[in-house]
């Protein structure tokens, strides 16, 4: 019989970079989160919705108090839900992927563009272990604009103001006040230039 995890550990043993190996309590606790998940997005992809419902929607998805600023337009796909946190006056584009059990935060005032995927979890290397996992959170920082069609790998932070142009792979953190572009993204210049 498996072991139940709370929401309160599993973000905590994800935040921490646990190695999460097949057939333990906590890739159970994966598998379950992912259920939930996709009920929930299922009810908010599959018919209209007023903004207030979307937000108490996604409360209901990340187990926390959404801001009544959020604004988002469906669809919207995740493997997890509960690892998610998003700040005040946050814009989600549609048809957005967010693998979030390794943790997603959103900073204040950010907008993520059509078709973003953020990933925060990478498999073993090695064949015989290629089901295992580890977590590696993205920290999006406050003001960003991810543009459409863009890909944020695990463990990456945006900082503040950041422009990440479209069609983007994020490989390695971005520093504040800076645009971004290109597989992988580099530096096309400093914000104000």
């Amino acid at each position: 019989m498996s072991k139940k995890i709370s929401t309160q550990e599993f973000r905590e043993l994800m935040a921490k970079g646990t190695y999460v190996e097949l057939g333990s309590d906590l890739l159970e606790t994966f598998y379950l989160n992912s259920l939930k998940a996709i009920k929930i997005t299922m009810e908010i992809n599959t018919k209209f919705h007023t903004p207030e419902e979307l937000i108490e929607l996604f409360s209901q998805l990340t187990e926390s108090k959404i801001d009544e600023s959020f604004k988002i337009f469906p669809p919207f796909y995740t493997e997890c839900g509960i690892n998610l946190k998003i700040g005040k006056n946050v814009f989600i584009n549609s048809c957005c992927r967010f693998q979030d059990h390794g943790g997603i935060e959103i900073g204040d005032g950010s907008m993520i563009g059509h078709n973003v995927t953020i990933a925060t979890l990478n498999h073993d290397f090695a064949p015989e272990k290629r089901c295992n996992t580890t977590p590696k959170p993205v920290k999006i920082g406050k003001g960003v604009w991810i543009g459409a069609d863009c890909t944020i790998l695990p463990g990456v932070t945006i900082g503040d103001n950041a422009i990440v142009g479209a069609g983007s792979v994020v490989t390695k953190s971005v520093p504040a006040n800076v645009i971004v572009a290109g597989n992988p993204a580099k530096i096309i210049r400093k914000i104000g230039e």
